[in-house]
């Protein structure tokens, strides 16, 4: 037994430190900077995943919104469109020769809107009063003589057939009475017919014909117009908006709705279904409806595109419902570490900011402070976004 472990011991493996084999330790300082350069890679990982490749997300803006938008059953797009519309043409035919009015002017009913040469019309009328003048005075001198001959008949110093003559002479006359005086009213209606006067109290909307232009009825030539101006009544301003047929069983009149123009989107006007024209539209397969304004300014403008939210029933008691708030999109929100935020987009990049909610409106909620109107925030934020993380908006397809 001493033998053979006298013979196994040569073989044992020496494992000598590394600093014995090397002949030095590694220093205490090498220690830290190695500890410090991992640290930095992780930290540089960590930062390149969320701030040196952007992120795709969806964005939304912060807009405001009525609190009756949470009562909204139907929407549907439509036009503003003038119930009482005129081309206001000329019943006569000639030259326009004054033109009073421009494109916004308000005019009166009965008001002279444009006018046309009229020495023509104006001559013959003054021949037609004349040949009146001439028949009146010719009516008396004829009255004249068949009173006198009824005297003289009634004395026997007259002959029948005399007195006949006059009575015949006198009837003449007073036809040419009546005809002179139809002559004048005649003339005084061609001369009516080269003044344009407005049909009911309204606004000019276009100018259709220039001085010195032929202006006729019907426009029965090329080289002529028709009418000379288009105005309308705005106080019988619609909307008339198309409803599918599927959805017009949600849509009764005087139901309460929101209006918003494309021009002002900002700007809800309230309204009611005035009527529901009772045919459909084969073609579109829809159904026009006519909504009116409650409230209207002058901005509102016929054959400005708009959008009507139709209501439900319960937004008629809303008092507040014409009364816009600052709102967000429910999906915006989170919450982290106790705290209610948003995502703000700035130049790129996101911003961490607290916010205050309000009630909740349909699909989205007011923000009361943290964010201001226009403002651009990310919805459905991922939890490893954080303030600095860049970010770009995802493609809508």
């Amino acid at each position: 037994m001493t033998t053979e472990s006298a013979d196994l011991a040569p073989l044992k493996i020496q494992r000598d430190p590394v600093g014995a084999r090397t002949g030095r330790r590694l220093p205490k300082w090498g220690i830290w900077v190695v500890s410090i350069l991992v640290v930095a890679v992780a930290l540089f990982s960590v930062l390149w995943g969320t701030v040196g490749s952007p992120k795709e997300v969806d964005i939304a803006i912060a807009m405001l919104t009525s609190p009756s938008q949470a009562n909204t059953v139907l929407t549907a797009s439509g036009y503003v469109v003038a119930q009482v519309k005129a081309a206001v043409a000329s019943k006569g035919t000639g030259r326009l020769e004054f033109l009073y009015v421009e494109e916004g002017d308000k005019v009166k009913k009965g008001e002279i809107i444009a006018r046309l040469e009229d020495d023509d019309v104006l001559a013959a009328l003054a021949q037609a009063e004349a040949n009146l003048g001439v028949a009146q005075a010719d009516s008396e001198d004829a009255f004249r003589t068949l009173d006198r001959t009824r005297q003289l008949f009634s004395g026997n110093l007259s002959s029948r057939a005399e007195l006949d003559g006059a009575e015949a002479r006198f009837s003449r006359v007073v036809a040419t009475i009546r005809y002179a005086e139809a002559a004048v009213k005649s003339g005084e209606v061609a001369v009516e017919n080269t003044r344009i006067r407005a049909p009911f109290d309204g606004t000019v909307l276009t100018k259709d014909a220039d001085v010195g232009e032929v202006v006729a009825p019907f426009a029965s030539s090329a080289s002529s117009r028709g009418a000379v101006v288009t105005m309308a009544d705005m106080s019988s301003l619609l909307v008339e908006a198309d409803v599918s047929e599927s959805n017009i069983t949600r849509v009764t009149p005087g139901q309460p709705c929101d209006i918003v123009l494309d021009a002002y989107p900002d700007r809800r006007y309230p309204g009611i279904v005035h009527k529901i024209v009772p045919t459909a539209d084969r073609a579109k397969a829809t159904v026009l409806t006519k909504v009116s304004f409650k409230q209207r300014d002058e901005r509102v403008l016929p054959e400005m595109s708009a959008k009507v939210q139709f209501l439900a029933e319960e937004a008629r008691s809303t008092a507040a419902s014409s009364v816009p708030v600052l709102t967000l999109p429910l999906s915006a929100l989170t919450t982290r570490d106790g705290r209610t935020i948003v995502l703000l987009v700035r130049d790129g990049k996101v911003q961490e900011t607290s916010v205050t909610a309000g009630p909740v409106l349909g699909e989205r909620i007011a923000v009361l402070e943290g964010v201001a109107q226009g403002d651009q925030v990310v919805t459905n934020p991922d939890p490893s976004l954080v303030t600095g993380a860049r970010i770009i908006q995802r493609a809508n397809h």
